[in-house]
């Protein structure tokens, strides 16, 4: 009884294992490779929600800000006509002494406009961790304060650099 059934089983096996071998794979791209490798977008950002008391802390720093920087600009004036005057004075003169001290009390109006800068940064730092959205009031009063403290410093560098002696 094998041996009628195994040329059967022979030539079904011979048979399934024969292809066609002038049939070959498909060069061209496929679907999936036609996609690319570029990152998808971005989903959008969600839509802002206004903060009250954030905005009314705001409102306090941006008027505490405003003082300093008035305070520092009058005191700038000051120390610049004083900073002139002693242009070219001996170190330790009455001159250089009032113009070094006139700097060292910007000195100390860029440190209180500091301040503000500091709790700008930590009420953004809050919300990122809590990791909520950026508020674009808070970010916009950031940036200006950070630029108004980077002023300040040139502006006093600079008053300094005119009491350099050769």
């Amino acid at each position: 009884m094998i041996r009628p059934l195994f040329p059967l089983v022979l030539l079904t096996l011979a048979t399934a294992c024969a292809a066609d071998p002038t049939v070959y794979p498909s060069l061209a791209p496929r679907p999936v490779e036609k996609l690319g490798f570029e990152e998808p977008a971005p989903p959008p950002p969600p839509p802002a929600v206004a903060d009250p008391a954030l905005d009314t802390r705001l409102a306090a720093l941006r008027a505490t800000a405003g003082a300093a920087a008035r305070d520092f600009d009058r005191a700038a004036e000051r120390a610049a006509t004083l900073a002139t005057a002693a242009r070219g004075a001996a170190v330790g003169s009455d001159r250089w002494i009032a113009a070094q001290t006139a700097i060292a009390e910007l000195d100390a109006l860029r440190s209180a406009y500091g301040d503000t800068v500091g709790e700008l940064d930590e009420l953004a730092s809050a919300r990122a961790q809590a990791l909520q959205p950026g508020y674009a009031p808070l970010e916009r009063a950031l940036a200006t304060a950070r630029e108004t403290a980077a002023a300040q410093s040139r502006r006093i560098d600079a008053l300094t650099a005119m009491l350099k002696t050769a």
